[in-house]
């Protein structure tokens, strides 16, 4: 997490501005009851490239959900933006 006593995203691990969405890494539908702390362009970037059901064989591993091809070029981009910035993320 960055910072000292602020709170960072889950998965790019940037700050937040003023929104913050929650994420369970474990879908509530495959009984996932603990949530995190994402950005919402985050949030959808997860949604568009995993399936609930791939979520849920993945748990909470963030490092497997990274090594996505397609989160891991995602993180690297979203990494050099402001804490509040969003833009539409690509139906899969």
């Amino acid at each position: 997490m960055c910072g000292d006593d602020q709170l960072a995203c889950w998965l790019c691990d940037r700050p937040f501005g003023t929104l913050i969405q929650w994420h369970h890494p474990v879908p509530r539908a495959k009984k996932g009851r603990i949530k995190v702390p994402v950005h919402a362009i985050c949030h959808q970037a997860i949604h568009t490239n995993f399936t609930n059901a791939q979520l849920g064989r993945m748990g909470d591993d963030l490092a497997l959900i990274r090594a996505h091809p397609e989160i891991a070029k995602f993180v690297k981009w979203v990494s050099t933006k402001p804490p509040d910035f969003h833009a539409p993320t690509r139906i899969r």
